[in-house]
């Protein structure tokens, strides 16, 4: 077993970093797995060297390894060699569409035919086929997904040369021959897509998925990265220590029916 957690370094740890790191290294241990750590820096606008390095240090504090490790930005040929091999098989294009030419999640598809040259400026999306995903996840059970109809042709690099998110970690999980993706549920309708992605590049056999509940803020949002009161900087800045950081992690994901010390070397026992 082999699974990976795979913070962006645009913004501080929070309490629903510590509780992906529960799932991830706590069912990797119980199954005698291991753990990549994987620094997903594809957004070169937001990431900042500053937060990779506090992201480093808060794993360190709490007790989760973090080796080995590497970042996106370093792995440009690697994404540069699946794209060709993606040409050799698939219709990729490039696309000048903006945001507001979308005008929702869904891409209709308005560049496919217009043979744009591949300039500056430009994005590149390959076509999604019709069809059907199904996968069974580890927590919500049998699920069903029709990446066409949720995204349309995939986005691949945008308008700016960034690897887009789903094309880069598909390429990074079959790379690394991940054999378990764990993590938010927020993330669930991605699936499909980086399932069929990856078929598509030519893996044969998915990688299993679990997606973990997530925690949310008073408003009923996902917590953001600087949310002063769910921080780990914050918190071990009042001295909480990362026995309690990890224990109150965990009894806010429903791991747990109250709040206690929790080192990380102990998170295995949750999912024995």
């Amino acid at each position: 077993m082999l699974t990976r957690f795979a913070p962006s370094p645009t913004g501080y740890l929070h309490l629903g970093h510590v509780v992906n790191a529960i799932y991830v290294w706590g069912i990797a241990r119980a199954r005698a797995g291991d753990v990549l750590l994987r620094i997903e820096d594809h957004d070169r606008i937001r990431s900042r060297p500053e937060f990779e390095a506090a992201i480093l240090e808060d794993l360190e504090w709490l007790g989760f390894a973090t080796s080995p490790r590497y970042r996106q930005s370093d792995q440009d040929e690697v994404y540069l060699r699946a794209l060709a091999a993606l040409r050799h098989t698939h219709h990729v294009y490039a696309c000048d569409c903006s945001r507001k030419d979308i005008g929702g999640e869904r891409y209709p598809g308005r560049c496919r035919d217009r043979h744009l040259a591949e300039t500056p400026g430009r994005g590149l999306r390959v076509v999604m086929a019709p069809g059907i995903e199904r996968f069974v996840d580890g927590r919500l059970g049998p699920q069903e997904q029709s990446p066409a109809d949720q995204c349309g042709d995939l986005l691949l690099r945008d308008r700016d040369g960034h690897w887009s998110y789903q094309f880069a970690v598909t390429v990074d999980d079959y790379r690394d021959q991940v054999t378990h993706v764990i993590r938010g549920a927020d993330l669930l309708s991605s699936t499909g897509r980086q399932m069929r992605l990856a078929r598509m590049l030519g893996r044969a056999e998915p990688p299993e998925f679990l997606h973990h509940p997530i925690l949310l803020n008073a408003s009923g949002e996902k917590l953001s990265k600087s949310s002063g009161d769910s921080g780990v900087r914050e918190l071990r800045a009042a001295g909480v220590s990362a026995e309690e950081v990890i224990g109150r992690a965990a009894h806010a994901a429903g791991l747990i029916d109250r709040a206690c010390l929790m080192a990380a070397s102990d998170v295995g026992t949750l999912f024995d």
